[in-house]
């Protein structure tokens, strides 16, 4: 399945040039590599509603899967998950346990992550960790769920 694929990098000093962005490319590279189209890409600060407003264009260009990284710690400006549940339909928990759950393998510091999958609208957004290593490893954490979810939220309701 051809995943359309939107991805956001949220962060306050990439987003004013002060570093490159180094976890958007990550996850377009490991996105092509699935074979998913990476259709859109962003760069917004750890705001809100400009979270939201990304999320929402994307979705608007037909993105079907939406990746972030970014904004998921524990820092008081990490504001991801609480602008994606704002505008979520539900939350699908399992991908953030996933996530945690394997990373604790790797780092102690998972514990701390509060990464997160959610409907919006009819796509799916995953929330990664900025990091690109851990981003692209959480991915590949729940990547085997994602085909089959994106279908399903895809279809065409039949009404009675």
């Amino acid at each position: 399945m051809q995943i359309h694929t939107g991805i956001i990098t949220i962060s306050d000093r990439a987003s004013k040039g002060l570093y490159d962005d180094l976890g958007g490319p990550a996850l377009k590279k490991a996105a092509e590599g699935y074979g998913w189209k990476a259709a859109a890409e962003a760069l917004v600060p750890d705001e809100i509603r400009d979270i939201q407003r990304a999320i929402r264009e994307q979705i608007n260009q037909g993105c079907q899967l939406i990746l972030t990284t970014g904004g998921t710690g524990v820092a008081l400006r990490d504001v991801t998950p609480e602008a994606v549940r704002e505008i979520a339909v539900r939350e699908l928990p399992g991908f953030g346990e996933v996530m945690r759950a394997e990373s604790m393998k790797i780092t102690k510091n998972a514990i701390l992550s509060r990464n997160l999958a959610a409907v919006v609208g009819n796509a799916l957004v995953i929330c990664l960790p900025g990091k690109p290593s851990g981003a692209v490893e959480c991915l590949s954490f729940v990547v085997g769920a994602i085909p089959h979810c994106v279908e399903v939220l895809q279809e065409v309701p039949t009404s009675c």
